[in-house]
Protein backbone atom coordinates (compact mmCIF):
# COMPACT_ATOMS: atom_id res chain seq x y z
CA UNK A 1 0.00 0.00 0.00
CA UNK A 2 2.64 2.35 0.42
CA UNK A 3 4.87 1.85 -2.50
CA UNK A 4 1.39 2.78 -4.61
CA UNK A 5 1.31 5.45 -2.19
CA UNK A 6 4.41 6.56 -3.20
CA UNK A 7 3.91 6.27 -6.57
CA UNK A 8 0.61 8.85 -6.69
CA UNK A 9 2.56 11.24 -4.73
CA UNK A 10 5.55 11.31 -7.67
CA UNK A 11 2.30 12.58 -10.04
CA UNK A 12 0.67 14.25 -7.14
CA UNK A 13 3.66 16.09 -5.75
CA UNK A 14 4.02 19.14 -8.34
CA UNK A 15 8.21 19.27 -7.00
CA UNK A 16 7.91 15.52 -7.96
CA UNK A 17 6.02 15.71 -10.81
CA UNK A 18 7.81 18.83 -12.30
CA UNK A 19 11.51 17.04 -12.15
CA UNK A 20 9.72 13.67 -14.12
CA UNK A 21 8.42 16.10 -16.98
CA UNK A 22 11.48 18.08 -17.15
CA UNK A 23 13.79 14.76 -17.50
CA UNK A 24 11.03 13.24 -20.02
CA UNK A 25 11.30 16.71 -22.20
CA UNK A 26 15.10 15.80 -22.56
CA UNK A 27 15.03 12.20 -23.22
CA UNK A 28 12.29 13.52 -26.10
CA UNK A 29 14.27 15.83 -27.37
CA UNK A 30 17.27 13.42 -27.76
CA UNK A 31 14.94 10.41 -29.29
CA UNK A 32 13.32 12.89 -31.88
CA UNK A 33 16.99 14.52 -32.65
CA UNK A 34 18.57 11.16 -32.91
CA UNK A 35 15.83 9.43 -34.78
CA UNK A 36 16.07 12.23 -37.67
CA UNK A 37 19.99 11.80 -37.75
CA UNK A 38 19.56 7.82 -37.70
CA UNK A 39 17.03 7.80 -40.60
CA UNK A 40 19.00 10.28 -42.82
CA UNK A 41 21.91 8.45 -42.17
CA UNK A 42 20.70 5.53 -42.60
CA UNK A 43 19.08 5.96 -45.99
CA UNK A 44 22.13 7.24 -47.23
CA UNK A 45 24.55 4.76 -46.10
CA UNK A 46 21.82 1.58 -47.52
CA UNK A 47 21.73 3.67 -50.92
CA UNK A 48 25.72 3.62 -50.94
CA UNK A 49 25.57 -0.09 -50.09
CA UNK A 50 22.94 -1.34 -52.91
CA UNK A 51 25.11 0.38 -55.49
CA UNK A 52 26.87 -1.57 -57.85
CA UNK A 53 28.83 0.88 -59.62
CA UNK A 54 32.45 -0.26 -59.75
CA UNK A 55 33.70 3.56 -60.20
CA UNK A 56 36.41 4.56 -57.66
CA UNK A 57 34.45 7.26 -56.31
CA UNK A 58 32.17 4.49 -55.26
CA UNK A 59 34.08 1.97 -54.06
CA UNK A 60 35.78 4.31 -51.36
CA UNK A 61 32.27 5.52 -49.60
CA UNK A 62 31.07 1.69 -49.91
CA UNK A 63 34.20 0.69 -48.22
CA UNK A 64 33.56 3.82 -45.31
CA UNK A 65 29.96 2.68 -45.19
CA UNK A 66 30.89 -1.02 -44.63
CA UNK A 67 33.45 -0.52 -41.53
CA UNK A 68 30.96 2.09 -40.22
CA UNK A 69 28.19 -0.72 -40.00
CA UNK A 70 30.83 -3.20 -38.47
CA UNK A 71 32.06 -1.06 -36.20
CA UNK A 72 29.20 0.50 -34.65
CA UNK A 73 27.15 -2.67 -34.94
CA UNK A 74 29.74 -4.39 -32.88
CA UNK A 75 30.79 -2.07 -30.20
CA UNK A 76 28.47 -1.12 -27.45
CA UNK A 77 26.17 2.23 -27.27
CA UNK A 78 27.59 3.32 -24.07
CA UNK A 79 31.25 3.24 -24.93
CA UNK A 80 30.49 4.61 -28.30
CA UNK A 81 28.39 7.88 -25.89
CA UNK A 82 31.38 8.08 -23.73
CA UNK A 83 33.90 8.66 -26.87
CA UNK A 84 31.70 11.21 -28.57
CA UNK A 85 31.30 12.54 -24.65
CA UNK A 86 34.67 12.37 -23.35
CA UNK A 87 36.78 12.34 -26.70
CA UNK A 88 35.48 13.31 -29.51
CA UNK A 89 33.38 16.39 -28.62
CA UNK A 90 35.69 17.25 -24.94
CA UNK A 91 35.10 20.75 -25.82
CA UNK A 92 34.04 23.10 -23.10
CA UNK A 93 30.25 24.64 -23.44
CA UNK A 94 29.78 22.03 -26.20
CA UNK A 95 26.25 20.97 -26.10
CA UNK A 96 25.37 17.84 -24.22
CA UNK A 97 22.15 17.09 -26.08
CA UNK A 98 24.05 18.00 -29.22
CA UNK A 99 26.86 15.05 -28.20
CA UNK A 100 23.75 12.45 -27.31
CA UNK A 101 21.93 12.93 -30.62
CA UNK A 102 25.27 12.86 -32.55
CA UNK A 103 25.96 9.50 -30.76
CA UNK A 104 22.53 8.18 -30.84
CA UNK A 105 21.73 8.87 -34.03
CA UNK A 106 25.34 7.75 -35.12
CA UNK A 107 24.65 4.42 -33.38
CA UNK A 108 20.84 4.13 -34.87
CA UNK A 109 21.93 4.88 -38.69
CA UNK A 110 23.96 1.69 -38.75
CA UNK A 111 20.66 -0.75 -37.75
CA UNK A 112 18.48 1.76 -40.10
CA UNK A 113 21.20 1.16 -42.91
CA UNK A 114 20.75 -2.74 -42.63
CA UNK A 115 16.99 -2.32 -42.49
CA UNK A 116 16.57 -0.46 -45.33
CA UNK A 117 18.57 -2.06 -47.56
CA UNK A 118 17.28 -5.52 -46.70
CA UNK A 119 13.87 -3.68 -47.48
CA UNK A 120 15.10 -2.71 -50.84
CA UNK A 121 16.42 -6.07 -51.83
CA UNK A 122 13.34 -7.59 -50.99
CA UNK A 123 11.78 -6.02 -53.82
CA UNK A 124 11.42 -8.71 -56.83
CA UNK A 125 14.18 -7.50 -59.47
CA UNK A 126 11.10 -7.94 -61.84
CA UNK A 127 9.86 -4.19 -60.88
CA UNK A 128 13.24 -2.75 -61.81
CA UNK A 129 13.36 -4.62 -65.17
CA UNK A 130 10.03 -3.44 -65.52
CA UNK A 131 10.77 0.16 -64.78
CA UNK A 132 13.75 -0.03 -67.25
CA UNK A 133 11.72 -1.68 -69.87
CA UNK A 134 9.27 1.11 -69.80
CA UNK A 135 12.50 3.61 -70.48
CA UNK A 136 13.02 4.91 -66.77
CA UNK A 137 16.41 5.33 -65.33
CA UNK A 138 17.92 3.50 -62.32
CA UNK A 139 17.26 7.01 -60.01
CA UNK A 140 13.77 7.07 -61.36
CA UNK A 141 13.41 3.54 -60.76
CA UNK A 142 14.34 3.42 -57.63
CA UNK A 143 12.59 6.74 -56.32
CA UNK A 144 9.23 5.93 -58.17
CA UNK A 145 8.96 2.02 -58.15
CA UNK A 146 11.62 0.51 -55.79
CA UNK A 147 11.54 2.64 -52.54
CA UNK A 148 7.97 2.93 -52.29
CA UNK A 149 7.17 -0.97 -52.21
CA UNK A 150 10.54 -1.03 -49.77
CA UNK A 151 8.94 1.19 -47.29
CA UNK A 152 6.33 -0.58 -46.40
CA UNK A 153 8.55 -3.76 -45.73
CA UNK A 154 10.84 -1.71 -43.73
CA UNK A 155 8.41 0.00 -41.75
CA UNK A 156 7.93 -2.43 -38.64
CA UNK A 157 11.98 -2.70 -38.57
CA UNK A 158 12.24 1.16 -38.12
CA UNK A 159 9.57 1.11 -35.69
CA UNK A 160 11.55 -1.30 -33.49
CA UNK A 161 14.53 0.78 -34.19
CA UNK A 162 12.71 3.83 -32.94
CA UNK A 163 11.39 2.30 -30.13
CA UNK A 164 14.91 0.89 -29.28
CA UNK A 165 16.47 4.28 -29.35
CA UNK A 166 13.78 5.62 -27.24
CA UNK A 167 14.76 3.33 -24.13
CA UNK A 168 18.43 3.02 -25.11
CA UNK A 169 18.54 7.52 -24.39
CA UNK A 170 18.26 6.23 -20.36
CA UNK A 171 21.83 5.59 -20.03
CA UNK A 172 22.80 9.50 -21.12
CA UNK A 173 22.80 9.54 -17.38
CA UNK A 174 25.58 8.26 -17.22
CA UNK A 175 27.60 11.37 -19.17
CA UNK A 176 25.74 13.78 -16.09
CA UNK A 177 22.64 14.29 -18.30
CA UNK A 178 19.49 14.94 -16.45
CA UNK A 179 16.99 12.62 -18.56
CA UNK A 180 13.81 10.53 -17.44
CA UNK A 181 15.57 7.85 -15.63
CA UNK A 182 17.97 10.87 -14.22
CA UNK A 183 15.20 12.39 -12.62
CA UNK A 184 13.77 9.12 -11.47
CA UNK A 185 16.87 8.28 -9.22
CA UNK A 186 16.96 12.00 -8.26
CA UNK A 187 13.50 12.14 -6.85
CA UNK A 188 14.10 8.81 -4.82
CA UNK A 189 17.95 10.07 -3.62
CA UNK A 190 17.87 9.93 -0.19
CA UNK A 191 14.72 7.93 0.45
CA UNK A 192 14.35 4.11 1.52
CA UNK A 193 13.73 1.35 -0.51
CA UNK A 194 10.72 1.52 -1.25
CA UNK A 195 10.46 5.27 -1.48
CA UNK A 196 13.38 5.21 -4.36
CA UNK A 197 11.81 2.19 -6.67
CA UNK A 198 7.94 4.54 -6.93
CA UNK A 199 9.86 7.10 -8.98
CA UNK A 200 11.45 4.11 -11.19
CA UNK A 201 7.84 2.81 -11.68
CA UNK A 202 6.66 5.98 -12.75
CA UNK A 203 9.53 6.81 -15.19
CA UNK A 204 8.66 3.09 -16.63
CA UNK A 205 5.10 3.95 -17.27
CA UNK A 206 6.47 6.84 -19.29
CA UNK A 207 8.62 4.91 -21.20
CA UNK A 208 6.00 2.27 -21.09
CA UNK A 209 3.18 4.79 -22.52
CA UNK A 210 5.83 6.10 -25.61
CA UNK A 211 6.74 2.92 -26.50
CA UNK A 212 2.68 1.97 -26.75
CA UNK A 213 1.84 5.14 -28.85
CA UNK A 214 5.07 5.19 -30.86
CA UNK A 215 3.62 1.17 -31.43
CA UNK A 216 0.06 2.07 -32.42
CA UNK A 217 1.11 4.76 -34.75
CA UNK A 218 3.45 2.21 -36.22
CA UNK A 219 1.16 -0.26 -36.84
CA UNK A 220 -1.85 2.29 -38.26
CA UNK A 221 1.24 3.94 -40.75
CA UNK A 222 1.56 -0.40 -42.03
CA UNK A 223 -1.88 -0.60 -42.18
CA UNK A 224 -2.68 2.19 -44.50
CA UNK A 225 0.16 1.67 -46.52
CA UNK A 226 -0.53 -1.72 -47.41
CA UNK A 227 -4.92 -1.14 -47.77
CA UNK A 228 -4.07 -1.32 -51.36
CA UNK A 229 -2.30 -4.72 -51.44
CA UNK A 230 -4.06 -6.82 -52.89
CA UNK A 231 -4.25 -10.34 -51.15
Amino acid sequence: MKFINDVIECFANPKYLSAMLEGLKLTFIISLGAAIVGLLLGTLVALVKISKSTSPWMIFPRTICNVYITVIRGTPMALQLFIMAFVIFAIRGFPQEITAIIAFGINSGAYVAESIRAGILSVDVGQTEAGRALGLSNSVTMMKIVIPQAIKNVIPTIGNELIALIKETSIVSMIGMYDLTAAAKNVGAGHNLASYIAPMTVAALFYLAIVYALTFAVKKLERRLRSGDKR
